[in-house]
């Protein structure tokens, strides 16, 4: 079974003990990149631990085998912003069980586990379950070439108009 049409919705949700890259504290926003596609986040003033609770949607998800990378800069605004890590996002689960085919099953039901390995930047087991009608993908992402830093985010399947849930 193929990928259905749609679009991929990164919801990211927080930040966590982010590193401090102005005098007490940072302005961290992120930013997803996907081939040519990029979308970021608000900038969240003065925080380590942001809440951001922001959607941010890929298309063509489906015909590219390219890498989602997550990075997350400090805001600054007389000079250039400052990276404050990165972290590849592996959403090859998460499309491998959008394949299967499915019955209506309860809300919260596991469909799959991905164990954190030094094949993907999880910092603990993702599930992806079906919620909302939907397949969705929790997990927490440990950023790189920083010294420390986490980023908690969903993915989830958004269907064309007039199509059915996945």
């Amino acid at each position: 079974m193929d990928i259905p049409p749609g679009a991929l919705r990164i919801t990211i949700k927080r930040g966590v003990h982010l590193a401090i890259r102005d005098c007490k504290s940072s302005d961290p926003y992120v930013v997803i990149k996907m081939g040519n596609q990029k979308v970021k986040t608000r900038i969240v003033q003065k925080n380590v631990n942001p809440e951001w609770n922001e959607d941010l949607i890929l298309t063509n998800v489906q015909e590219h085998d390219l890498p989602i990378l997550l990075t997350v800069y400090d805001h600054d605004t007389f000079s250039k912003d400052d990276k404050m890590g990165d972290a590849e996002v592996d959403i090859k689960p998460f499309l491998e069980t959008l394949k299967m085919k499915r019955k209506n099953f309860p809300s919260g039901t596991v469909l799959k586990k991905i164990q954190p390995d030094r094949s993907n930047f999880l910092v603990e087991q993702s599930h992806v379950t079906w919620k909302r009608d939907t397949v969705v993908q929790d997990m927490c992402l440990r950023l790189q070439h920083v010294e420390r830093g986490e980023v908690d985010l969903e993915l989830s399947w958004i269907n064309p108009p007039g199509t059915t849930s996945t």
